[in-house]
């Protein structure tokens, strides 16, 4: 059922609390609704924005004149018959039979609108392990395959089965499997077709399946901070609901939980996805040894710490430039926040200025992580 109601600004479904107005808003919890209203908009050649939970999104000031469309759907079911993916669905000639999984295996299909962590809390309550190390992302669970979300050594790659889309391109519900969707360090196809589509690449996911076990432990514990709070070697499992406080307590620590008395969470989180570089690449000579490098498999490459190459080019927590509301989070430098009643072009301006200062120092150029309209 949609809800027509007037638009509301982008402040209100942000979570950097700012933003214009929209032209136009549509709100549905069917999933008919939902693929007629985006295959209007594009036989009109209006701009498409689907929005979930507005926590990787840099709005812009001005009226937004395209047509924002928010999937308020929130069906969450365990699948274990292949009968039960939707019969106008094709699905890929490699599609695994879910009777061939191992007896602990679970299958769950979420639809798009819900929200993110309330899928993690809820999938640790059944004792579903998982996705656990991914608790406190904010958003909602159509954006996580796109961004190929990921945490304190997890990706939601390591769980995916594949996406429920709509296509753009064919008008048409397809099936999208994990090989298909070319996930990579936060990125996928969904992602990369943003380029030639706009803010809304070319498939809007309808549903997520992913593949968890049936267990009260942790996956083994991949991240040496995490291991540290938790007081366990890494590659140790611990009870779901342990893992779930701790990874709790450090996003709480780096304002990365949504709370709106602390001005550190009006932020899409971090701002810079962390760079990959060549091993033959010149910024690495310019790093000091204690520079945080990770290899990145049979890429021949690394990934570096935006955080750290943003902290050693000047920037300290807190910083802000003169006269603007926009300001690095006091807890994490690789957030940019809204001290309240900042502009979207203070927080473009924040990022520009950060980005050149990390270039000045390493010669190296951040990417920055939300979707700018």
């Amino acid at each position: 059922m949609a809800q027509i109601v007037p638009p509301p600004d982008f402040a209100k479904l942000c979570t950097l609390r700012l933003g214009g107005s929209m032209k136009r808003f549509y709100k549905t919890t069917d999933c008919g609704d939902l693929t007629t209203a985006v295959a209007a908009a594009d036989r009109s050649h209006v701009e498409l924005l689907m929005l979930g939970g507005g926590s990787n999104l840099v709005p812009p000031d001005a009226m937004f004149e395209g047509l924002v469309v928010q999937d308020a759907r929130t069906n969450v079911s365990v699948v274990n018959d292949p009968m039960d993916w939707p019969s106008d669905v094709d699905l890929p000639k490699d599609f695994p039979n879910p009777a061939g999984f191992p007896p602990d295996t679970v299958l769950l299909r979420a639809d798009a609108g819900v929200i993110w962590d309330r899928l993690v809390e809820y999938t640790v309550a059944q004792g579903l392990s998982g996705i656990e190390m991914l608790s406190g992302i904010p958003g909602t669970v159509g954006a996580a395959p796109v961004q190929n979300i990921g945490a304190y050594g997890g990706e939601v790659a390591g769980a995916l089965l594949g996406v429920v889309a709509w296509d753009r391109q064919l008008n048409r519900v397809c099936y999208l499997s994990r090989a298909t969707l070319g996930l990579g360090y936060r990125d996928s196809i969904l992602k990369r077709s943003r380029a030639s589509w706009g803010a809304t690449g070319r498939w809007v996911v309808l549903e997520v399946d992913l593949i968890l076990r049936r267990s009260d432990l942790s996956v083994p514990v991949a991240y040496g901070q995490l291991a540290g709070h938790l007081g366990v070697e890494t590659g140790a499992r611990v009870p779901l609901s342990q893992l779930r406080a701790a990874v709790l307590d450090l996003r709480r620590s780096k304002g990365m939980i949504l709370d709106p008395a602390d001005h550190d969470t009006w932020s899409v989180g971090s701002f810079f996805v962390n760079p990959v570089v060549a091993l033959a690449a010149p910024v690495l000579a310019r790093l000091t040894p204690e520079a945080p490098r990770w290899p990145v498999a049979n890429a021949g490459a690394v990934k570096l710490s935006a955080a750290w190459l943003i902290g050693n080019s000047g920037i300290e927590k807190g910083f802000a430039l003169p006269g603007s509301r926009a300001a690095v989070s006091s807890k994490h430098v690789l957030a940019l926040t809204n001290l309240g009643g900042a502009t979207a072009a203070q927080i473009r301006e924040l990022g520009d200025y950060v980005i050149a200062q990390v270039n000045e120092h390493f010669g190296l150029t951040l990417v920055p992580e939300p979707v700018m309209l």
